[in-house]
Order: structure tokens, then sequence, then C-alpha cells
């Protein structure tokens, strides 16, 4: 375990600069109309992949990726998360620390288009109902012939109606499995979902003997899976730590330069309070979203407790923050013009996200559980 304090490097900050400007460029304040399938995300993810290599971050080398730490991936979501970007970042994660984590040369040949952008993949491991099952996968698959074939229905897939291709936890006779599933193949049916949050993709997936090629079978792929989860809950509190910063931000300014019976609204008590009670929610956010990225790099803490303690933390402070800015907007912030609205959704629905705050909590507490004597 290390004793060294944690600092950013001299190349993290210059990667916090380099996405902050692509991401400010690409995303500018005004452009309220922007919705997840517009063609801004797709140019934007290209440039975040091909560009700037930024999107296979933790993928190790031999894999074609540049075998950076969550550190690193880290940084690159709380960027995307400042500017609510609907970029693919949370789907990506998930697929590719799964792949990078099975062994399986085929899930390396998915792997390496995914970690350069040429290629969109999703994680498929919710229930009918939507809930996060990775130990009762929802889908059944069979050998048949010389392949298998799958059916079965999983809700709220992250990224899944664009994904080219699915990968799909699934009960089979050898025990849960972790099948390849072309998402253009007969027999899959994809539905994008409305949802409250116009910057995320969710779809309901349908298999219906469908074709698949298996990857790997036994308990190794559901501890793979739940490593990438770790990883991707780590991204996802990332990301919801730079909507609280930008809510933040944009209220204190508003705070400072709005004016009401002739002086800024911020000289009133009330609203500095408010903002305080901002900033100290962000904080928090930032010490749990840092450390858990800490500990999944260097081993300080158990990650599974790190990741979970993250999500909860930055769940609340992202609506509790969210929420503070649209009330401190006043009448302008209600509207759809203003962007409070966009990032306000979006704290609600990413609470719910990889399990939800419920889930993460339920996990925490026989984590944190001490032994007895």
């Amino acid at each position: 375990m290390t004793t060294e304090p944690f600092v950013f490097s001299d190349e993290q900050h210059l990667l916090r600069e380099t996405v902050r400007d692509a991401c400010q460029r690409a995303w500018p304040p005004e452009a309220v109309e922007r919705t997840a399938n517009g063609p801004w995300a797709t140019k934007f993810w290209t440039t975040l992949a091909s560009e700037l290599g930024v999107v296979g971050l933790t993928v190790p080398e031999t894999l074609g990726g540049l075998g950076a730490g969550v550190v690193d991936l880290t940084i690159v979501a709380e960027e995307l998360g400042r500017v609510a970007a609907a970029a693919p970042m949370l789907g990506t994660t998930l697929a590719t620390e799964t792949l990078a984590r099975v062994e399986c040369e085929t899930a390396a040949t998915v792997l390496e288009p995914v970690a350069g952008g040429q290629r969109l993949a999703a994680l498929v491991v919710t229930d009918d109902a939507g809930a996060w099952t990775p130990d009762r996968p929802a889908t059944t698959a069979r050998s048949e012939g010389d392949g298998w074939r799958i059916d079965g229905a999983a809700r709220g897939v992250l990224d899944g109606a664009g994904a080219d291709d699915l990968l799909v936890l699934s009960t089979t006779d050898e025990g849960i499995a972790l099948m390849l599933v072309d998402g253009a193949a007969d027999g899959v049916t994809r539905r994008a979902v409305d949802t409250m949050d116009l910057t995320r993709e969710l779809a309901d997936v349908t298999f219906t003997d469908a074709q698949a090629t298996l990857l790997q079978v036994g308990p190794a792929v559901v501890d793979a899976v739940r490593g990438a989860a770790d990883v991707a809950t780590i991204v996802l509190a990332a990301e919801q730590l730079g909507g609280c910063q930008t809510m933040l931000d944009r209220t204190v300014e508003h705070a400072r330069t709005h004016m009401q019976f002739g002086r800024p609204i911020g000289t009133f008590q009330a609203v500095r309070h408010r903002c305080a009670d901002m900033l100290v929610a962000t904080e928090h956010a930032r010490s749990a979203v840092y450390h858990a990225a800490w500990a999944a790099d260097v081993g300080i803490d158990d990650v599974a407790v790190a990741a979970s303690l993250a999500h909860v933390v930055a769940s609340q402070a992202h609506t509790e923050v969210s929420g503070g800015a649209l009330q401190l907007h006043g009448g302008i912030g209600f509207t759809w013009e203003h962007p409070t609205h966009l990032y306000l959704k979006r704290a609600w629905s990413d609470a719910t996200l990889l399990g939800g705050r419920a889930f993460h909590r339920a996990r925490l507490a026989p984590l944190l559980e001490p032994p007895r004597a």
C-alpha cells in the first residue's frame, strides 16, 4: 500500500486541459438543442477516439490501448460531465473493461476497434425489468451445431441501440457465459427508450433465437463483469462530479451578476448559504471520486467499497447541486432554452444507473461491517 499523497501528474494536468478544450469546442453552452443521437455526438466521439486517443485509455497496450490508469479515465469522464456530453463513454467503458478481462482471442479482436472508436459495443447485463443483475442473467444461450443461439430480453441497456457489438451475459448449461452478438443479426430487436435524460442513450433489446459466439463461460465471467462495473461506476461518479462543478460555477456567476432590488442576488444571505451548500456537496463528491480512482490504480482501498461510496456520494451531490442551481437561476432556470434542466434530468437519471443508489448502499453495508470477534 502506498503512503504517497494523491496529486495529479503534469501529464494528467495536460490531459485534462486537452480534453476540456475539445469539450468546450464541441459542446458550447448554447447547444441546448443537442440530443443523444445527434451528429454532434458522432463527430465528438470520433475526435476523442482517433485524434485524442482517450477512449481506450485503460486498455492494455498489448490489446491496442494506452495502458493508462483509472485516474486518467476519471479525468476524461469529469470533463465530459462538465458539458453533459452526449457521448457513449459509460457504455464503452463497461464494454472495454469487460473485454480486457476476458481470456479469449475473439474478445481481443472485438476490443481493438471499440477502443479505437471505429465500433461501438454495449454490455447487456440488465434483466427484462431493467434491474442490474450480473449474477442472474435474463437471457439464456444454448449450443446448436458449431455455434450458439440466444433468447431473452433486457431493458435499459446503456448505448444499446447504436452498438455494433452486443456483449450479452447469458445462462447456459455450463454456467454463466459472456456471448458476442452482432447488433444487426437476425433475431435481435432493439428499441431506443425515451428517457428523462436527453444526453444518455438507453435501449430495450430482445433476442429471439439469435446467433451468438461464446467468449468465455464460468465464474471468471461474473468476476470480469463485476470488475468492469466497478470501473464504470467510478467513471459515472466522475461525470456526476463534472456536472456538479458546472452547475456550481454557473450559479455563482449568476448570483454575482444578476441584480435584484438594486444589488446582486449573491449579496442575499439565503443565496450565499445555498451556494455554500452546493460547494460543500461538490467537494464531498470530488473526494469520493478521486479516492475511488486512486484506489483502483494503487490499491489503497477495496475498489468495490470505494466505487459504491463514490456512486452514492456523487449521486447525492449531483441531484442537490443541480436542483439548487435550477432554483437559484429563478424563472429562467425552468425554461427549455436554459441548459440547467439538462443537468438536473441527468442527475436524477445517473442516480439510477449501474444498479442505482439503493443497490450500492446495500452492497456497502456488509462490506463495511466490522469483523466479528
